[in-house]
């Protein structure tokens, strides 16, 4: 009996993780479209939730990569298991709800990883990770997806900019309208085919660990509808700070922009799903945007907003591993079952008091699109740098010019 409490509540924490994956996610394909004005936010989040409803179904690839390429399951206790299971999620979930808060456009994907590897070397130590699954599928991906899709968007963008000079920014706005909402569309039923995944693997890993699935048997057919219902649900829900950071806070999007950057970010994410490979969605987006802005002279890339987001990207594995490790030292103190119950009322707990801390400055549907606005301390020093330059402009003008005395060719020579 509290084997079955305990596979069940990693299977409704699995599918919270999956609805923050939703949330959080939203931006990577709605927010140059909702920046533009090509979609409305509320029809934009809609359409992004029945299409990664729909891509859900379409792989289970990078399901069996999470399945089975992170953790090893040899010796290992099936309630042990689930616990780093647990665990696992607990360090993802806490890190999507606390990037969320901050607006950061992080990855859910190497969330859910650092999670688990942490509670995993918390429980059996280095060698209770696959190193090699995790350098190959996870660690190199990481590196060159961002690049590579910044790569394509600047050419992209470069190009369509090149081929439609001649038309002005309104009539671009129209003509533009119906190809961003296809590329968008097209960049959540990506989403889909490759985030929804990862929660399907866990909850395989999970079962495999209650003894009620084979290592190698068939993603059961509930599994893969719930994990669909959950990420999609979390995309209508509407990440609305995340979406405002990728949409109005990195560069401001133009049509043109948001079209090639959804498709350079599509055309990645769909190859890498049907290589199984767990990409993270956030990292290529983010990449495209960058790349599209970089692409045009006359687009100011916010290299304080890029920065902080690079970060953030850069301890989200450690972060949430150690998230996940301490969960799992402190289900340690108890029984396996009441463990659980511990570490699920500390997710609970952290989660509240983050939800309420968003209240203080709600962001949502009506705000979403909104002149970004820089922090006080950034905008201050743009400030100083203007009335700075406006000063020494003035002094030069304000300089009165010395003259020399009459030379011998009775010319004033001037200094």
């Amino acid at each position: 009996m509290p084997e079955l409490v305990i596979v069940v509540i990693v299977v409704v924490v699995a599918l919270a993780f999956d609805f923050t994956n939703g949330f959080h996610d939203t931006a990577n394909a709605m927010a140059p479209s909702v920046a533009t004005g090509a979609l409305k936010p509320k029809p934009a989040v809609a359409l992004s939730a029945s299409l990664n409803l729909v891509g859900a179904f379409l792989s289970i690839e990078v399901a069996r990569t999470v399945g089975s390429g992170i953790v090893d399951l040899a010796g290992v206790d099936g309630e042990q298991l689930m616990l780093i299971v647990l665990c696992g999620l607990t360090g993802a979930i806490v890190w999507n709800v606390l990037t969320w808060l901050f607006g950061l456009p992080s990855s859910s994907s190497h969330a859910l990883f650092g999670g688990l590897i942490g509670a995993t070397m918390a429980a059996l130590g280095v060698s209770g990770v696959l190193w090699g699954g995790v350098s190959q599928k996870i660690l190199i991906p990481a590196l060159f997806a961002p690049v590579i899709a910044g790569l394509v968007a600047f050419v992209g963008t470069w190009l369509v900019h090149r081929v439609t000079r001649g038309i002005g920014e309104r009539a671009a706005r129209r003509s533009f309208r119906w190809g961003q909402i296809g590329a968008a569309s097209l960049m959540s039923l990506a989403h889909g085919t490759n985030d929804a995944q990862k929660t399907m693997g866990v909850i395989f890993l999970a079962l495999v660990a209650h003894g009620s699935l084979d290592p190698d048997a068939d993603m059961p057919l509930w599994v893969r509808i719930s994990c669909a219902l959950a990420i999609a649900l979390g995309t209508y829900t509407g990440g609305w700070r995340v979406i405002r950071t990728l949409g109005k806070g990195i560069v401001d999007i133009s049509p043109r922009q948001g079209m090639s950057a959804d498709f350079s970010s599509a055309s990645i994410i769909l190859t890498s799903s049907h290589l199984g490979l767990p990409l993270s969605t956030t990292h290529v987006a983010s990449g495209s945007v960058i790349g599209s802005g970089l692409a045009r002279d006359d687009v100011k890339v916010r290299w304080s907003v890029a920065r902080r987001m690079l970060i953030a990207w850069i301890i989200t594995l450690p972060a949430a591993g150690a998230v996940g490790a301490a969960c799992l030292l402190i289900s340690g103190l108890f029984s396996h079952f009441w463990g659980a119950v511990v570490v699920t009322t500390i997710l609970l707990v952290a989660c509240t008091i983050m939800w309420l801390r968003s209240r203080l400055s709600p962001i949502g549907h009506h705000n979403v699109t909104d002149e970004w606005e820089q922090p006080k301390a950034e905008r201050k020093r743009e400030i100083d740098r203007e009335l700075s330059a406006v000063a020494s402009g003035v002094a030069s003008v304000s300089r009165p010019r010395k003259r020399k005395k009459l030379g011998r060719g009775g010319r004033k020579r001037e200094q």
